[in-house]
């Protein structure tokens, strides 16, 4: 893993809510409502990665001198499976390497589990985060699912990956 990544702490949730906003207000702007996105609240974001790290929560994070992205791994819903659950990094740093770096974290604690394979999710019209998981190995998985994210419905499609290297 590389020097950059580390575990979050409390300390980091103001710098993990600012990447979780802006990069959902970048990322998903033309798929997701403009209402809904410019309605996330930073401050219940604060609360809530406070929260998730007093409760033993783990997530890997990246930055020099403040955190610029986050990678939240572990057992999926689907048995036999580690999921990488979320992904970001900051949108002033992308195609800095960072989101590599805690893709890989991510996949490393996974193998460290004991999982041999993984899944992700990812909005089926987010062609920036599919080409990066695909240059990553990742591939389309059979499963499809709709959700309703800000008040419309949105196809999320599965990637999978043999954590093992076949």
């Amino acid at each position: 893993m590389a020097d950059r990544v580390r575990l979050a702490t409390a300390a980091d949730a103001e710098d993990l809510a600012d990447v979780h906003v802006t990069t959902w207000q970048r990322a998903y702007r033309g798929m997701l409502p403009p209402d809904f996105l410019a309605g996330l609240d930073r401050h219940r974001r604060i609360r809530w990665w406070r929260g998730f790290i007093d409760d033993g929560g783990e997530v890997h994070v990246v930055g020099d001198e403040r955190v610029v992205g986050f990678c939240h791994a572990g057992s999926s819903e689907d048995a036999g499976w580690g999921e990488i659950f979320s992904i970001y990094v900051h949108p002033d740093h992308w195609r800095s390497g960072y989101g590599g770096e805690l893709l890989v974290a991510g996949e490393e604690k996974l193998r460290a589990a004991g999982f041999d394979r993984a899944l992700l999710w990812v909005l089926e019209d987010n062609d920036r985060a599919r080409r990066f998981y695909e240059r990553h190995g990742w591939v389309v998985g059979k499963p499809f699912r709709v959700e309703e994210i800000g008040g419309v419905q949105v196809t999320e499609v599965r990637y999978e990956k043999y954590l093992s290297g076949e």
